[in-house]
C-alpha cells in the first residue's frame, strides 16, 4: 500500500469509527473494553500490534515474525517518515498513527511498547484498559508514580504484563542468580552497577527548533510536558531531557540495576538514596547527568549505580554490567549469556552460559492466559525503575558544588566513597579541573517504602519529583488510593 493510499485508508476509517462509537477512552479512561478473553489452541497465533518503530520497535517487529506463536498485524507511531522499514518487515500490518486508533481494533490480542520513555506508561495501562496484553519496555515508567500506576492496571485488568528487563529469561542470569542465593559467594552485601558508554555532546541549538512535518507532535508528547522542540535532534535525543527521558541510569541502567536488586534479594524500594554528578565535559542541550554515583541503602545491604559518559576504562572487566561482593569472591555479570564468578585473587571460580527469549516467555505467557508466568511482570519492573527515577531524584534536588571542596560524599559508606575517588579519577583523566568542575550532590534522602514518599530533608523538594503534572487528554489514570 503507498503512502498515500494508507493515509486516505486511515483518514477515512477514524472518521467512521468517530460517526459510530465512543471510544473506550473517552469520559472515564478507566473503562476497560469489554470482551472475553481470546483462547489460544496449540497453533493459534498471538495478534501484537508495536507501537513506537524508529528503533528498538524494530526489533520488537523481528523477535515477533520470528516466533511461530506470533504475527504482527499493526504498527504504530506519529511519525509518518521512520514507519517505511517496519511496514516492509510486515507488509500486510496496518498503520495507525494515535495508539488510542490501535487499540480500537478488537482484533488486536497484544502490544509492544517501543515508545520514549515517557510514553510507556500510559500506553501500557490503555492497553491493559483496552483488553490486551503488554509487552513494554523498560524503564517501565518515566517516573514513580506512574509505574505504581502499572502496577495497579495489570492486577486490576488482569492481562499479561512483561516488563522488557531481558536477563531475567536468560538461562546465564537466572543460573547466577540461583547461585548466589544459595550462598556461592557466601553472603552477600554490595551490587554495584555500571553504565560506562561513551555518549557525545547533542550539540546546542540557539532557539525553538521546527518538529518534523511528518510528525504529530502533540501526539509524540503525550503525557509529557508540551514544550518547544530544544535540540538538534527530536529522536533518541530526548534520552537526555528529562521531560522524556531519564538519563543513561534510566535508559541502560534499569538493566544493570534489576540485575543487581534480583542478586542482593531485595524485593522493595530502598530506605535512603544520595547521588551526585553532573553533566560534564561539554555544553549542550541536554540535562541529564553523564556523570553519576547514586548509593542505596537497604539497611543491611547497599547498591551502588554508577554512569560514565566519557572515556573510560572497565571496572573488573566490566564496563555495562554488575558487580556483586560476597565473602568468597566476586560475580561479574558482563552479558547477559555469561557470567563469571571469582576468587578473591582474580582466578575463575565458576562460569555461567545459557540464553533465552524474552518474547517468546511473554508469549507463552499469554498463549497459556497466566500472567504471573513471565519473568519479569509489572511489580518487578516498577521496583527497579524506581531505582532510576530515585537517584535521579536525588541528583536533581542536589545543591552545586565544586569536585574539589569534596573529601567523603557518601557519610560512612566506604564502598560509596571508593566509587566517588574512582571518579574523581576518571573525570581528572578526562582532563577535568577538580577547582574548576561544579556538580550536584544530594544528601541522606530518607524514602518511605510503604507509601513511596520521601520524608525528612528536602523531603518537600523530592516529593514534587514522583510524579508530573497531568496533560489534558493524556493524563495517567489514578488506580490506586
Amino acid at each position: 500500500m503507498t503512502k498515500t493510499t494508507r493515509r486516505k485508508f486511515l483518514g477515512q476509517s477514524m472518521l467512521a469509527a468517530a460517526a459510530t462509537t465512543v471510544p473506550w477512552f473517552a469520559g472515564c479512561a478507566q473503562t476497560r473494553a469489554v470482551r472475553a478473553p481470546r483462547q489460544y489452541g496449540p497453533g493459534d497465533r498471538v495478534r501484537v500490534g508495536v507501537i513506537g518503530v524508529r528503533g528498538r520497535g524494530r526489533g520488537h517487529i523481528g523477535a515477533f515474525k520470528s516466533s511461530p506463536d506470533a504475527e504482527v498485524v499493526a504498527i504504530c507511531d506519529p511519525d509518518e517518515a521512520v514507519v517505511g522499514p517496519a511496514l516492509s518487515a510486515v507488509p500486510k500490518a496496518v498503520w495507525h498513527r494515535d495508539i488510542r486508533r490501535m487499540l480500537d481494533d478488537p482484533g488486536i490480542d497484544a502490544v509492544s511498547i517501543a515508545t520514549p520513555n515517557h510514553w510507556h506508561s500510559l500506553a501500557a495501562i490503555w492497553a491493559l484498559q483496552a483488553g490486551k496484553h503488554v509487552y513494554v519496555e523498560k524503564p517501565i515508567s518515566h517516573n514513580l508514580h506512574e509505574g505504581r500506576q502499572v502496577v495497579a492496571a495489570a492486577k486490576q485488568y488482569g492481562g499479561v504484563l512483561q516488563h522488557g528487563t531481558q536477563a531475567r529469561s536468560h538461562v546465564a542470569t537466572r543460573d547466577a542468580m540461583s547461585w548466589l542465593h544459595a550462598g556461592g559467594l557466601g553472603r552477600v552485601s554490595l551490587a554495584r552497577g555500571l553504565c560506562y558508554k561513551r555518549r557525545g555532546s547533542i550539540g546546542k541549538v540557539d532557539g525553538p527548533q521546527q518538529p518534523p512535518e511528518s510528525l504529530d507532535y502533540d501526539l509524540w508528547t503525550g503525557p509529557a510536558e508540551k514544550q518547544d522542540l530544544l535540540r538538534k535532534n527530536l529522536h533518541y535525543d530526548w534520552h537526555w531531557i528529562y521531560n522524556t527521558g531519564n538519563g543513561d541510569i534510566g535508559n541502560q541502567g534499569v538493566h544493570q540495576l534489576d540485575i543487581a536488586r534480583w542478586g542482593l534479594g531485595v524485593s522493595g524500594h530502598p530506605k535512603v538514596v544520595s547521588s551526585f554528578g553532573g553533566r560534564l565535559g561539554y555544553d549542550d542541550d541536554g540535562n541529564t547527568a553523564n556523570t553519576q554515583v547514586c548509593l542505596y541503602d537497604y539497611g543491611d545491604k547497599q547498591m551502588i549505580f554508577e554512569v560514565r559518559g566519557l572515556q573510560t576504562g572497565a571496572y573488573r572487566s566490566a564496563h555495562v554490567g554488575v558487580v556483586f561482593h560476597g565473602e568468597r569472591g566476586y560475580l561479574v555479570s558482563a552479558s547477559y549469556t555469561k557470567l563469571t564468578a571469582y576468587h578473591p585473587d582474580g582466578s575463575v571460580m565458576k562460569v555461567f552460559e545459557g540464553g533465552g527469549n524474552h518474547f517468546q516467555a511473554f508469549l507463552d505467557a499469554v498463549k497459556a492466559g497466566r500472567p504471573a508466568a513471565v519473568p519479569a511482570d509489572a511489580r518487578e519492573g516498577h521496583l527497579s525503575a524506581a531505582l532510576a527515577h530515585l537517584g535521579n531524584i536525588a541528583y536533581r534536588i542536589g545543591d552545586e558544588r565544586r569536585l574539589s571542596e569534596l573529601e567523603a560524599p557518601f557519610g560512612a559508606s566506604e564502598a560509596g566513597n571508593e566509587s566517588f575517588a574512582r571518579s574523581l579519577q576518571h573525570l581528572h583523566d578526562n582532563n577535568l579541573d577538580p577547582s574548576e568542575t561544579v556538580i550536584r550532590i544530594s544528601p541522606a534522602l530518607t524514602f518511605d517504602a510503604a507509601t513511596e514518599r520521601f520524608v525528612g530533608e528536602k523531603a518537600k523538594a523530592a516529593n514534587a519529583l514522583l510524579r508530573r503534572e497531568p496533560r489534558e487528554h493524556f493524563s495517567i489514570p489514578e488506580l490506586t488510593a
